[in-house]
C-alpha cells in the first residue's frame, strides 16, 4: 500500500524545475492510454511528445524518464526485444508504461484543467432528453404490466442513460447560479462587446426559461406516475447490478444489492426534488428559474456602471502622475509648497470654526501649520452642516444636576474616608469590639475580610496582606473556637469566630 510521501511524490513533476518537460512527456503517456498503447520506448516518446523549445537529446530524455519512474508516475522494464548481441544486452535499454499512481494523477489533472474550462450551460435539451427518458420508461412499465417478467436490461439502460442526463444538466445549472453574469468579464469588457453579450444572453434566458416552464410540467407528471411503481424497479435493476460484483457469500451479495439499490433510490429522490416540491422547500427548477431571471438586473447594474466609468473618465494614478510632474517642474520650495496647498486643499478653515473669537484675532492668510486648532462641532464632521435645519432645540440647564451629583460625590467620598479611618487605626482589636458599624465602614470591613480569608492557608493560619488598591494593610489572627464576634449594622447582625485583626494605613508602614 503506498504511503503518503509515495502518494505525494506523484506530483512533484508538476512543479518541479523542468515542470514542462515533464508534462510534455506524460500527455505522451496519457494519449498512449488513451489509444490502448501498452507501452513505448523512449525513442517513440521522442517523436510524439510536443516539444515547445524543440526536442531534447536522447540521454535528457531518458534521464527524465527515469526520474519519473522513481516519483512512481511510470514504471519500466528491460527492454529486450531489439537485443541483437551481448553489448546490446548489457545496454540498458527499457520499455515505460503509466503507472497505476500516475494513471491517477492524470485523471486528476484532466478533470481539474476540465472543471476550470468548463463553462456554465442551462441545457434546453437535457430538459427534453429527461422528459423522453421518462415516457419510455413509463411505456415500457406499462407495456409489461401483463407480462411475468418486466425487461430488466432495457429498463437498466434508460435509468443509466436518465441519471447520466440528468446529473450533467444538475452540475451546469449549479455551476450557472454560483457564477451567472459574468461580472468581471463584463467590467472589463469593450461597450460595444458588452451590448452584444446583452443581446445573446437575455434570448439565452428568454428561451431557457420557457423551456424550463414548458417542459417542468411534463417531467413532473411523468415522475409522479412512475413514483409508486418505481421502488419495485429500481429493486430489480439493482439486482442485476449485483451480479456483476466480486464473489462471495450469499449475505454479501445481500448487501451488495441492498446497497445499489439504495443509491438508485437517492438517484431518484434528486430527480423528484428538481421538479415536485418535497415538504416546504420549492422544486430546484424553480429556484434554478428564478435565478436565470435575476440575471438580467445583474446584467444591467453591470452595463450602468461600465457607463457610469465611460462618463467620468477619471484615472487617479493618471492625477497623480502629472502632480508628480509638476512637482518636479517647481523653481523652488515654496512654489512646492504652494502647489500643495492648492493641490490637498491645505487651506485656512477658519470659517468652519465655531470659537469666533480665535478667528477674528487671526488673519485669513495664517497657516494652518502655524495657527492653533480649531473646535469643530461632530455634527460638522458626520453631517457636513453644524447645525440642523429648521428650528433649534432648547438647551437644557443641567447646572443643578451637576451640582447635585458633584455633593453626592463629596459626600460619598467623606463617609468612605470616615469608614477608613474608622477601622484603619493601626491597633489589634478584636471583631467583638468593633462595636456597631454603619453602612459605609460594614461595606469596607467586609471588603477587607474577602481579600485577607482568600489569602489564608488554613483555618487556623494568620494571613498578612496588602488590599488591592494598596491604600491598606490588613493583618488577622484567629482566635479560639469558643471565642465568638457579633457586629450589629444597619443592615442587621454578623456573627462568627472571633480574630484579632490589625489595618494599618500603608504610607504610615513606610
Amino acid at each position: 500500500m503506498p504511503t503518503e510521501n509515495d502518494t505525494a511524490d506523484l506530483f512533484r513533476h508538476v512543479s518541479a524545475e523542468k515542470a514542462a518537460f515533464y508534462r510534455c512527456i506524460m500527455d505522451v503517456f496519457a494519449a498512449a492510454k488513451r489509444q490502448y498503447r501498452l507501452q513505448l520506448r523512449p525513442d517513440e516518446v521522442l517523436v510524439d511528445a510536443q516539444w515547445p523549445a524543440g526536442a531534447p537529446r536522447a540521454e535528457e530524455l531518458n534521464l527524465a524518464l527515469a526520474q519519473l519512474a522513481e516519483w512512481g508516475n511510470l514504471e519500466s522494464q528491460p527492454d529486450t526485444a531489439r537485443v541483437s548481441n551481448l553489448n546490446d544486452f548489457y545496454r540498458a535499454r527499457f520499455l515505460y508504461r503509466l503507472s497505476q499512481g500516475g494513471e491517477a494523477v492524470e485523471a486528476a489533472l484532466a478533470t481539474f484543467v476540465q472543471t476550470l474550462q468548463r463553462r456554465a450551460e442551462l441545457q434546453t435539451v437535457a430538459l427534453e432528453d429527461i422528459a423522453s427518458r421518462l415516457q419510455a420508461l413509463s411505456s415500457l412499465l406499462d407495456g409489461s404490466f401483463d407480462a411475468a417478467e418486466p425487461d430488466v436490461p432495457k429498463i437498466h439502460e434508460i435509468l443509466r442513460d436518465l441519471v447520466r442526463v440528468f446529473e450533467s444538466l444538475a452540475e451546469n445549472a449549479q455551476a450557472f447560479m454560483a457564477g451567472v453574469a459574468r461580472s468581471i468579464e463584463l467590467q472589463q469588457a469593450e461597450a460595444d462587446a458588452v451590448v452584444g453579450y446583452k443581446r445573446r444572453l437575455i434570448d439565452y434566458l428568454e428561451r431557457f426559461m420557457g423551456d424550463l416552464v414548458r417542459r417542468s410540467d411534463a417531467i413532473a407528471r411523468w415522475v409522479q406516475t412512475l413514483s409508486p411503481r418505481i421502488n419495485h424497479v429500481l429493486l430489480l435493476v439493482a439486482e442485476r447490478e449485483a451480479r456483476d460484483a466480486a464473489p462471495g457469500d450469499a449475505q454479501d451479495l445481500d448487501d451488495e444489492k441492498f446497497r445499489r439499490w439504495h443509491a438508485w433510490r437517492e438517484r431518484w429522490k434528486g430527480l423528484r426534488g428538481w421538479f415536485l416540491q418535497t415538504g416546504h422547500e420549492p422544486p430546484q427548477a424553480e429556484l434554478l428559474r428564478a435565478r436565470a431571471r435575476a440575471a438580467i438586473p445583474q446584467l444591467l447594474s453591470a452595463i450602468a456602471a461600465i457607463n457610469e466609468r465611460r462618463s467620468g473618465r477619471s484615472d487617479r494614478s493618471a492625477d497623480f502622475r502629472a502632480l508628480a510632474g509638476w512637482f518636479a517642474a517647481c523653481d523652488n520650495d515654496a512654489d512646492a509648497h504652494r502647489l500643495a496647498r492648492a493641490a490637498f486643499a491645505l487651506h485656512p478653515a477658519r470659517h468652519f470654526s465655531l470659537n469666533t473669537s480665535s478667528r477674528d484675532s487671526l488673519p485669513a492668510t495664517t497657516r494652518w501649520a502655524d495657527a492653533p486648532p480649531l473646535e469643530i462641532h461632530p455634527r460638522l464632521r458626520e453631517y457636513g452642516e453644524s447645525a440642523p435645519r429648521g428650528a433649534l432645540a432648547k438647551v437644557r440647564d443641567r447646572s443643578a444636576d451637576r451640582a447635585l451629583m458633584a455633593g453626592q460625590l463629596a459626600e460619598e467620598s467623606r463617609q468612605v474616608e470616615a469608614a477608613r479611618k474608622r477601622l484603619a487605626t493601626g491597633h489589634a482589636l478584636k471583631l467583638s469590639e468593633l462595636g456597631e458599624l454603619d453602612t459605609h465602614a460594614f461595606g469596607l470591613f467586609l471588603q477587607l475580610l474577602g481579600e485577607a480569608l482568600a489569602e489564608q492557608e488554613g483555618p487556623e493560619a494568620p494571613v498578612e496582606r496588602q488590599t488591592g488598591d494598596g491604600l491598606l494593610h490588613i493583618r488577622l489572627e484567629p482566635l479560639g473556637h469558643a471565642d465568638s464576634a457579633r457586629i450589629v449594622t444597619t443592615a442587621g447582625v454578623f456573627e462568627g469566630r472571633d480574630h484579632r485583626v490589625t489595618i494599618t494605613p500603608t504610607q504610615e508602614l513606610s
